[in-house]
């Protein structure tokens, strides 16, 4: 005869079990309520406007236009459907960012400031499809003639300035790794120069030309790789100095594409006056970052600021230079180069504003 297991009491085989309904029901209330926290937690992108992804459509697909960073809460309705706080989007934001149609790049500042691991660039990777490209600044380490305080102001000559070895070890294969296919181009950004250092420009230019000569291949890992080097001084546009750096720029051309960037800053004279050293090294790709109005002066990054937050929009419209950095675009595009323009909230006053203006003067709407 069957008897109760001891360790149940008596009756308990004749309770009714759980209902399996009730149990489905919490099942599915816990897959949403679960679902409702993911909602929650990702930062959603703005609804586009279908002009907007025609408007992609129509740009050259070598073509990758985009920002300087993407962690600005003052772009909702622009790129996000939200508000989110500033460290969120910098967490968060970049996978919103990248299905903007028109934002197919952005530029990495952050890594000039201190170098990047390989597996920090590979989150970034991970956010973007696969058609996206990364504009990313070498360190400081590297591209600074002086070691700086907190304040930046010199302190002493940096040991480091130039170093092919160390611009490889801390810059290149870290972004190659992370990054992949990704890489769209690794800028050099020479910092403003002291001036024992502006009377030596002819052996800086020969040391960047060994630098950029030294580095290997981006192809077989990115295919769409360019090296640029951008400047802060005007004295390397001068005529004794431009062929110079033409000269070195076209000469590491073995192993790259090599370019001279154009820095659209007051530090700098205006793009057309830049133009000349992009000729001297024609055909060849573009890269572009418009970082300043120059109504604000060469140190008037905070004033811009200032004036243009929460760079939701077009405060001081530069129509002259977006005009003349879309015929630059268009003859090197069609030339089948790659062009790579970001652009900084700090140029007209909302750098998704720019992109938009920008793209439409490349492709304008009926």
């Amino acid at each position: 005869m069957a008897t109760t297991p001891p360790h149940l009491p008596q009756g308990t085989l004749f309770e009714a079990g759980p209902d399996p309904s009730a149990q489905d029901g919490a099942v599915q209330e816990t897959a949403a309520a679960a679902s409702r926290r993911r909602a929650a937690a990702e930062v959603l992108p703005v609804a586009p406007d279908p002009s907007w992804q025609a408007l992609g459509q129509a740009l050259p697909p070598r073509l990758y236009l985009g920002t300087s960073s993407w962690h600005f809460p003052g772009w909702r309705g622009l790129v996000w459907d939200g508000d989110y706080a500033e460290n969120r989007l910098s967490r968060d934001g970049l996978a919103a960012y990248a299905r903007h149609p028109l934002l197919r790049t952005v530029s990495l500042d952050r890594a000039f400031y201190r170098p990047l691991s390989a597996s920090e660039y590979a989150r970034c990777a991970a956010q973007v499809p696969p058609r996206f490209r990364f504009v990313v600044k070498a360190p400081s380490l590297v591209t600074d003639a002086l070691v700086r305080a907190a304040d930046g102001r010199g302190k002493a000559p940096n040991p480091a300035f130039l170093d092919p070895e160390l611009a490889l070890r801390q810059f290149v294969e870290p972004a190659l790794q992370g990054l992949g296919e990704r890489v769209g181009a690794l800028v050099f950004q020479i910092s403003p120069l002291p001036s024992p250092w502006l009377a030596r420009l002819p052996e800086l230019i020969a040391r960047l030309g060994s630098l950029l000569a030294a580095l290997p291949p981006l192809a077989p890992t990115a295919p769409d790789g360019v090296l640029a080097v951008e400047v802060r001084d005007a004295a390397f546009l001068s005529a004794e100095h431009a062929p110079l750096l033409a000269a070195a720029l076209r000469g590491a051309r073995a192993r790259n594409a090599v370019t001279y960037g154009l820095g659209l800053h007051a530090k700098m004279p205006p793009i057309e006056d830049q133009l000349p050293l992009l000729r001297a090294l024609w055909p060849g790709p573009l890269v572009c970052r418009w970082n300043l109005h120059r109504r604000h002066g060469a140190h008037g990054y905070d004033a811009a600021r200032q004036l243009y937050e929460p760079f939701d929009a077009l405060v001081d419209p530069d129509p002259d230079t977006r005009a003349t950095l879309a015929r630059v675009i268009a003859g090197t595009t069609a030339a089948g180069q790659p062009a790579y323009v970001t652009i900084n909230n700090k140029a007209e006053g909302s750098a998704p504003l720019s992109v938009l203006a920008l793209a439409e003067a490349l492709a304008p709407r009926p």
